[in-house]
């Protein structure tokens, strides 16, 4: 009996005697580097998106809506700090980043949008307390968002500012003095605010009137003075509801300030630790874009022959692949290094800026081989095409990313002033 395509591409099998999960994609076999357990809790994931998700996503992507109905079942997986991985290392450390770099490529190789969902809370939100929480906010908080029976978003992106955010930020925060300790309040905008609607709590950054410093705050999606409004006619990510945040006089008290964030620095940090998701999800697009083009190329036959069989379809397919391993080999050296506790600017500014470009060129190419089926959502390549372009965006443009790198390897910022 002949092999098939995976087989012919996945090499040896785990040492455990297992089936590779990324044995088309991950052609150096990176996966290698998780353990047995951590592949188990991926093949769980892995079950629950080929079975319950996958058969809803292109209605949802036209209907523009998320498929709630995944929200629990998938939260149910127990995937950010799951039962199996216990005792690996604290809650509140990236002590397994391969495993969750992984989880983040799995979301992200079958969805663009069920990845920004879930690393919304698992990333942003998670680094937001992780890194902004004290001691004492993040022993009564972390828990919480760990099972997201506390549920937030990462608010910062405002409507007049995206990229100039550290200097255009316009929220403002005063604080108030009374018996009970005192109080904030916020007035203001955030625009894009992924997953917003069915938040508890929205991250807010604001800048305080009295030292003119940006500091956080947790505020109640359903407090008095906050709006929201769902951002229509979009083209990308559209299954990811983004919201436009009006704060009008909100009240946060003391106690939900996030208490290590008093300038834009430490917001960075917290972008500085975020960014390496975000590369994570550019490289699963490129996995799900390309899984979707070759399984097109070796249905499809024209003149007599599969599309797969024809010289210039396998140098496209060839390319893809090559931009995948690449872009697979910057983020689990990335990932390696922050779970050493090394996190640099530059480092996570490469990793998003090349994954992205890259990822640019490989769902382009997977829509081209697919040729004018190429842009229906019949196989899934229309849908990581037209994705791709938000996650090209977020969590910093190519050419905020490539200023970044520039101050690094000259000394000198070019970013204007």
């Amino acid at each position: 009996m002949g092999t098939t395509t995976a087989e012919r591409a996945a090499g040896a099998a785990p040492a455990d005697g297992g089936t590779r999960l990324y044995g088309v994609s991950d052609f150096y076999d990176t996966e290698a580097l998780l353990t047995h357990d951590e592949r188990q809790v991926l093949t769980r994931l892995r079950n629950f998106l080929d079975r319950d998700a996958k058969p809803l996503l292109a209605e949802y992507w036209e209907r523009g809506e998320f498929p709630e109905q995944l929200a629990k079942p998938l939260i149910g997986l127990d995937l950010m700090e799951p039962a199996e991985l216990a005792g690996s290392g604290p809650a509140d450390v990236p002590a397994r980043g391969i495993y969750q770099g992984f989880r983040i490529f799995e979301l992200a190789r079958t969805d663009a949008s069920l990845a920004t969902w879930y690393t919304a809370q698992a990333g942003l939100f998670r680094t937001a307390i992780r890194v902004g929480a004290s001691e004492e906010q993040q022993h009564e908080w972390m828990p919480k968002v760990i099972d997201f029976s506390l549920k937030g978003v990462f608010s910062l992106t405002e409507p007049e500012s995206g990229s100039d955010i550290a200097g255009g930020l316009s929220t403002t925060a005063r604080f108030e003095a009374d018996a009970d300790g005192g109080s904030w309040v916020l007035d203001g905008a955030k625009r894009w605010i992924g997953g917003a609607s069915t938040a508890d709590v929205l991250a807010v950054f604001a800048r305080d009137t009295a030292d003119g410093q940006v500091k956080g705050f947790l505020v109640d999606r359903k407090a008095a003075g906050v709006s929201l409004e769902k951002i229509h006619g979009k083209t990308s990510l559209r299954m990811m509801q983004n919201a436009h945040i009006t704060l009008d006089g909100v009240r946060v008290p003391e106690s939900m300030r996030l208490h290590n964030v008093n300038s834009f620095p430490d917001v960075a940090a917290m972008l500085r630790a975020m960014r390496s998701d975000v590369a994570w999800i550019a490289t699963g697009i490129q996995a799900g874009a390309f899984e979707a083009a070759l399984a097109y190329v070796n249905h499809r036959r024209q003149f007599g022959r599969p599309l797969g069989s024809f010289q210039l379809v396998q140098e496209k397919l060839a390319r893809m692949l090559g931009n995948i391993t690449s872009s697979l080999s910057l983020v689990v050296r990335l990932t390696e290094q922050q779970a050493r506790g090394i996190y640099r600017d530059q480092d996570s500014a490469l990793a998003k800026m090349q994954t992205s470009l890259l990822m640019r060129e490989t769902v382009a190419l997977a829509r081209e081989v697919a040729g004018g089926n190429g842009i229906t959502l019949d196989s899934g390549v229309a849908r990581f095409h037209a994705d791709a372009e938000a996650v090209y965006s977020y969590e910093g443009t190519h050419e905020m990313n490539a200023l970044i790198i520039g101050r690094a390897l000259t000394g000198e910022s070019a970013f204007t002033h």
